[in-house]
């Protein structure tokens, strides 16, 4: 009798959330999903002994879910969640309303009337924190606390009987409840990764593993790589080429693996399903037996189309190409290459494989899914969804459902490849990581920090070189440009351009370095609506940092940034506003801080450029630095390339405000009829302000681009204003 051999693999993977600098993790999801999904995915095939599967998890996941479970982990989600309510903040308590209700509304909201309740009256202000506030007392924002932990318990922990009586109690819940629940979650954190070995022990799963940090190791390898598979896509304008960090990437993650699982992987998902030629190579190179990829990468390998019919079903010929196991051989590789199907042949399957097993051949079906983000959009985590499919997986005698190196020992007719079309999951390229401007700038950045540290790292402490080659191999993952461009979006958008800048400035600071100004601003564009208005006269201001002089700066250039759209965790708005304007002589500039003066020591930088039309770059940049601690600034210079102009000539100031008057002359930027005629004449400036901490880029306006004054003459200025 032929066999339908069914290969399901899980992949659970979550980005690197923590900053290796502070500690601290930026967003909570790998706690959430430790809670809700990775033990119950594994614990459910207790119940179904015939059906084998594949569980990739990704290596800087487990050191994650490790952090969490020996309590290292430094949440400032969940220290919210676990503080007393009445000892919460006003700024904790609008974070805890911002946050505590990111769940699905309705499989984790609505199955607590009171956590329904509680997010029917958010909604009911607008959905705005500062609004809800006052609607929310003491004993709401406990039941808060609790319910919003409570949600994410997995099936199984929702069985335990200390977990059921609060489940029933259902509100007034007391200190002593919300202790319970936030302490028994490093436990539950606990059994992740212990169920996950237990499993692969008694033959149950395979576990594979990924690159370390998910990066798309083509891309790694080579940018240009992006261009092999959609010929003529726009690139980086530097070529990133480092195939040894892809080696270390992969070699890391098999590493890992080995020293939790206490076995070698024998299989790799690539993050993405992302492969090349020279991919295969390195993994091949370090032992690994398989890989898997997706259906269109095959198809562009061979050069024919997988078109279904409309019953899902493919034609003899294709059938027989892609339900089967592939070996790519060319020279010393050799790897076995997995398929991915598609998602929807969950209802289908045995439709699909009819073509082969109706001619008595043998078939093996991959089914390649998302282990964790799925669940919540079922009921109960869509256990009784699964429950129902192993059921009829284990049940069918001609089905089985094996692990991956399973399928390739028992599967006899496998396909040798001699040549492969670079190509990930998402439609047989790379386009949603490279190609876009905001994917092509953050590729830049990661070339000059990757360039730096070849030139700096031997300069300093091995200490200082592992935690700068640490960031840079995060900085190599795909998590970042995957919300850059225009393919995906969230509600966490800013969260991973302000996460991925970060880890970038790190790599220089790690270096004894100041990380370059372009890191203070976004490269995500597009989402913030700042209010500008140009200069429309010429102004005089006395500069002396105290109370602002409305009709002074009356006529200057403003920019004020809305904070409306920058709700991050962890991101601090020091900035409210800054002006800047020229007279005759001198450049003005002042900058309003948000609140107050920024306490403790921290540096206010100001990069001031002149253009000449036409020019593609700067006639001259200029960098002013401020060092300021105890409310006072300490130390200043401008300079350019490193050359610092005199102080006396200049004023810089802080006092309620920060306020400066440099000479145009510095920038070689005159108002035209007094403009140096040896060169192209200066038409406009521009100016960039922002603000650094632990010589960190913390804030910066504008959020993005520049400020520009144009270089006329007062009358013109007024001109263009009417």
């Amino acid at each position: 009798m032929p066999v339908l051999r069914v290969v399901i693999l899980w992949h659970q993977h979550q980005p690197y959330y923590k900053d290796l600098v502070t500690g601290e993790y930026r967003l909570p999801w790998v706690r959430l999903h430790a809670l809700k999904d990775y033990y119950g995915m594994v614990k459910l095939l207790d119940e179904f002994p015939e059906v084998h599967q594949t569980f990739n998890l990704v290596p800087s996941l487990i050191t994650q879910i490790q952090d969490y479970a020996n309590g290292s982990a430094q949440d400032p989600f969940f220290r919210v969640a676990s503080r007393p309510a009445n000892d919460l903040t006003p700024e904790e308590r609008r974070f805890a309303l911002q946050y505590l209700f990111q769940a699905n509304p309705d499989h984790l909201i609505r199955r607590y009337p009171r956590y329904a309740e509680l997010w029917d009256r958010f909604q009911g202000s607008g959905a705005s924190a500062e609004k809800a506030e006052r609607y929310f007392q003491q004993h709401d924002f406990t039941d808060l606390q609790v319910l919003s932990q409570l949600a994410w318990f997995d099936e199984f922990f929702l069985q335990e009987p200390e977990v059921t009586e609060l489940i029933r109690k259902g509100r007034g819940y007391s200190r002593s409840d919300q202790e319970f629940v936030v302490g028994h979650q490093r436990e539950l954190i606990g059994k992740v990764l212990p169920a996950h070995a237990e499993a692969a022990k008694r033959g149950g799963i395979e576990i594979s593993t990924s690159p370390f940090y998910h990066p798309i190791l083509p891309l790694v390898c080579d940018t240009n790589a992006g261009a092999a598979s959609t010929p003529g896509l726009p690139l980086p304008q530097n070529r990133f080429c480092q195939p040894d960090d892809a080696r270390e990437q992969l070699q890391r993650g098999l590493d890992l693996h080995e020293k939790v699982f206490g076995v070698r992987p024998r299989g790799v998902w690539p993050s993405e399903g992302s492969v090349s030629e020279e991919v295969l190579g390195i993994a091949a190179s370090l032992g690994v037996n398989w890989m898997a990829t997706d259906e269109g990468v095959l198809s562009r390998t061979l050069g024919m189309s997988f078109m279904r019919d409309g019953h899902g079903r493919l034609p003899d010929v294709s059938a027989e190409k892609l339900y089967t196991i592939h070996r790519y051989e060319n020279a010393q590789t050799r790897m076995h290459l997995m398929q991915e199907a598609a998602a929807h042949l969950v209802q289908n399957i045995k439709d699909s494989a009819q073509v082969l097993t109706s001619r008595g051949r043998d078939a093996v079906m991959p089914i390649i899914l998302d282990g964790e983000n799925a669940w919540e959009y079922y009921p109960e985590s869509g256990r009784e969804f699964l429950r129902r499919f192993y059921d009829a997986l284990q049940n069918d005698h001609s089905i089985e459902a094996l692990t991956v190196s399973e399928a390739i020992e028992r599967h006899r007719d496998i396909n040798v490849l001699h040549s492969l079309t670079p190509g990930s999951w998402i439609n047989a390229n790379f386009n949603v990581w490279i190609g876009a401007p905001e994917d092509n700038k953050s590729w830049d950045y990661l070339y000059h920090a990757r360039n730096f540290y070849a030139q700096a790292s031997q300069n300093c402490s091995e200490e200082h070189r592992k935690l700068a080659l640490e960031e840079l191999l995060i900085a190599e993952g795909s998590d970042w440009n995957w919300w850059y461009g225009p393919e995906h979006h969230s509600a966490n958008d800013r969260e991973f351009d302000e996460l991925y800048r970060k880890h970038l400035s790190n790599v220089y600071q790690a270096l004894g370095a100041t990380p370059p100004d372009y890191l203070a601003q976004p490269i995500i564009g597009g989402t913030v609506q700042p209010t500008f208005s140009p200069q429309t006269h010429y102004i005089h201001p006395r500069i002396d940092g105290e109370l602002v002089r409305y009709f002074e700066w009356m006529g200057a250039a403003h920019y004020t940034a809305d904070r409306r759209s920058g709700s991050m965790h962890g991101k601090v708005f020091l900035l409210e506003s800054v002006y800047a304007g020229i007279d005759e002589q001198n450049i003005y500039g002042r900058l309003d801080f948000a609140d107050h003066v920024p306490e403790g020591e921290f540096e206010i930088v100001v990069n001031l450029e002149s253009w000449a039309e036409g020019s593609s770059r700067p006639r001259r940049s200029l960098r002013l630095n401020a060092e300021a601690a105890n409310g006072t600034i300490s130390r200043w210079t401008v300079a350019d390339s490193g050359e610092s102009f005199p102080h006396e000539q200049a004023t810089v100031i802080m006092a309620r405000n920060f306020e400066f008057k440099v000479p145009l002359a510095w920038l070689y930027a005159l108002p035209r009829a007094s403009s140096d005629s040896s060169s192209p004449a200066a038409t406009k400036l521009r100016l960039r302000f922002s603000i650094w901490q632990n010589k960190l880029p913390v804030d910066a306006l504008p959020v993005d681009g520049w400020m520009e004054l144009q270089l006329l003459p007062e009358e013109e200025l007024s001109a263009l204003a009417q």
